[in-house]
């Protein structure tokens, strides 16, 4: 039978190893054309809108889809997970937390394999939800001495450090200006819904890595023009979801002052196929958008260690 798994169950299962595990085979199967994967596709009506992110992953033996509802009383998510062989229905999953860790899993699989080995100081925009799941990937695969956060909610702000300082075991405190949140740092982060840039480019120190994991639509920017000046490698988590989705490229793609091939796959960078970073001094840049292929591995994995532990209850359809 189908198992169904609140976000209850999901807190007991999933972990950040757990998490970057599963999105690095996720983009590895992808980069070697193990992987199907269908960039978002959204209804929208005034009210709320459907997101929809499907796709395929034979290796693991499954297919499926994500689909979540936006409205203004809140974010509804919920994976459906199908074997792939016979079609039949393995698990309804509530996503709340699987997407936020496997957004903050894939900016720590693109700094694992782009920030210099050395990165010890991580400056960061952005102390909601989101935010907690990416800092915690970033001091999974750095080791990290010093983290700087900026928020304009001053009071979640200053909740969020005391928090995750505890969790962490790290200096984690309010920087007092995005320009703090910069200067000196080895890692740069942005886990926003910002409309506008949020730093300037020539606050970067040479050798700094830059994840930005807010801007999937237009509507959405983080990063200005003269921050992708500095970056010599621009890598995202899957080009043709990229080209539909990024808003912090697709002005610049566009104009002309970007182009396609200066975009680099994640899949390819981690399987050795496009280079990763060069040269120490180099700015590099993950900008995220986030794939279904993601979600399907992380899903599959928490529902096989659903029926090893008895966790989750059957469905009474979908066989």
């Amino acid at each position: 039978m189908a198992l169904f798994l609140t976000e209850s169950d999901v807190a007991q299962l999933l972990t950040m190893p757990l998490a970057l595990e599963a999105v690095e085979a996720a983009h590895r199967a992808l980069a070697v054309g193990q992987a199907l994967d269908v960039p978002r596709q959204r209804t929208r009506l005034p009210q709320t809108t459907l997101h929809v992110l499907q796709g395929a992953l034979p290796e693991f033996g499954v297919i499926g889809y994500k689909a979540y509802t936006s409205n203004r009383s809140g974010v509804r998510f919920l994976v459906h997970l199908y074997d792939a062989s016979t079609g039949s229905l393995r698990a309804v999953i509530e996503a709340d937390r699987l997407g936020m860790m496997r957004t903050a899993a894939a900016s720590g699989v693109a700094t694992r394999c782009l920030a210099r080995p050395e990165a010890r100081v991580l400056g960061m925009f952005g102390a909601g939800w989101q935010a907690e799941g990416h800092l915690e990937a970033i001091a999974a695969v750095r080791a990290l001495d010093r983290v700087k956060v900026y928020s304009r909610n001053a009071e979640r702000l200053q909740n969020f450090c005391r928090r995750m300082s505890e969790r962490l075991g790290l200096e984690v405190r309010a920087a007092a200006s995005p320009e703090d949140v910069v200067r000196g740092s080895d890692l740069v982060s942005t886990v926003t819904t910002a409309a506008s840039p949020l730093f300037g480019g020539d606050w970067l120190a040479p050798g700094t890595h830059i994840n930005a994991a807010g801007s999937n639509s237009l509507i959405r920017r983080e990063l200005g023009e003269d921050v992708l000046k500095r970056c010599s490698a621009i890598v995202v988590d899957s080009v043709e979801t990229a080209l539909r989705e990024a808003g912090d490229l697709l002005p610049w793609l566009e104009k002309g002052r970007l182009h396609v091939g200066q975009l680099r796959d994640l899949g390819q960078v981690l399987a050795g196929r496009q280079p990763a970073r060069t040269t120490v001094d180099e700015i590099t840049l993950f900008e995220s958008q986030g794939l279904a292929v993601q979600d399907l591995a992380l899903a599959a994995r928490l529902e096989s260690l659903a029926r090893t532990r008895g966790l989750g209850s059957e469905l009474p359809y979908g066989a």
